[in-house]
C-alpha cells in the first residue's frame, strides 16, 4: 500500500475527518504500508496538503472531500469570512478547542474536566464528556471556589485532584469576563490560559492592562495560548508519545 492510501484509509477509519495529530497516531498501525523515512510526520503533512481527496477545515483539521456533505451536516465547516460568525461555526470552534485541550490533558496522564453544560458537544465524532476522565468537580476547596472554577472550559487535574490549569476558550465571547473569574482563583498555585485566535491578542493584552487586573499581570499569572499554538502542541504531544514509543 502506498502513503497517501495508508492516510486515506485512515481518515475513512476516524470517520473522514482526523487531526493530524490523529493521523500521525493510527497511520502506522495499517502494517501493509512502510514509512521508509526519518521524517514520517512531515510525510503525513505533506501528503493532506497535496492530495486531491483531502481538504482542509482548520489548521490541523483534514478531511476526505468524499465526506464533505455528511460532516457539514454534523457541524464540521469551513470557516469563511461569510460564515465565521454564524452560531454553527462558533459552537464547532469552541468544542473542537476543548476537545484539543482535554485530549493533550489525557496523554499527559492529567485529570481533564469540562462543564456538564458541555458533556454533550462534539469533538469530531465524540462527545466532549466522553472524553474527559473527571465527571464531577472535585471539592478541591471552599464550595465558593470550586463553584466559581465549574463554569472553566477545561481543567487539568493533578493525581491529588488539585488544578493543574485552567483553560478558557475565548472565540467571540468577551475575554475580560474570563479574567474575572481568574482574579478569583488566583490563590491557586494554577497555571491560567485564555485559548484564543491570534487575532484577539492585542486584545487580550489591552483587557489584562486593566487595573482591576494588575496583579494578574504583574505576577505573570495568565498567559495567552493561540490557536496555532495549541494545534501544534496537540501535535507535537502526539509525537513525542509515538517516539518514545519506539525508543522503549
Amino acid at each position: 500500500m502506498k502513503q497517501y492510501e495508508a492516510v486515506i484509509q485512515t481518515l475513512e477509519e476516524l470517520g473522514g475527518v482526523a487531526t493530524l495529530g490523529q493521523l500521525n497516531q493510527e497511520v502506522f498501525k495499517i502494517k501493509d504500508c512502510e514509512w521508509k523515512t526519518k521524517t514520517p510526520f512531515a510525510s503525513i503533512r505533506r501528503i493532506v496538503q497535496e492530495n486531491e481527496n483531502i481538504y482542509k477545515i482548520k489548521p490541523g483539521l483534514w478531511a476526505l472531500k468524499s465526506h464533505k456533505k455528511e460532516l457539514e451536516q454534523k457541524g464540521i465547516i469551513v470557516e469563511t469570512e461569510k460564515n465565521k460568525n454564524s452560531k454553527e461555526v462558533i459552537e464547532f470552534n469552541h468544542s473542537y478547542y476543548q476537545g484539543l485541550l482535554v485530549s493533550i490533558g489525557n496523554l499527559k496522564k492529567l485529570g481533564t474536566f469540562v462543564p456538564n453544560q458541555d458533556k454533550n458537544k462534539l469533538f469530531l465524532h465524540k462527545k466532549l464528556g466522553d472524553l474527559r476522565t473527571v465527571k464531577e468537580l472535585p471539592s478541591y476547596s471552599y464550595d465558593s471556589f470550586v463553584s466559581r472554577s465549574s463554569t472553566i472550559d477545561v481543567i487539568w487535574f493533578n493525581d491529588r485532584n488539585m488544578p493543574d490549569s485552567f483553560f478558557e476558550v475565548e472565540h467571540s465571547t468577551d475575554i475580560q469576563n474570563s479574567l474575572m473569574k481568574f482574579y478569583d482563583l488566583q490563590d491557586f498555585y494554577t497555571r491560567m490560559f485564555i485559548v484564543a485566535d491570534e487575532r484577539r491578542h492585542e486584545e487580550y493584552n489591552k483587557k489584562l492592562g486593566y487595573s482591576s487586573f494588575a496583579k494578574l499581570k504583574n505576577d505573570k499569572r495568565v498567559k495567552f495560548l493561540s490557536y496555532d499554538e495549541l494545534e501544534r502542541q496537540y501535535r507535537q504531544t502526539i509525537e513525542l508519545k509515538y517516539i518514545h514509543t519506539l525508543i522503549l
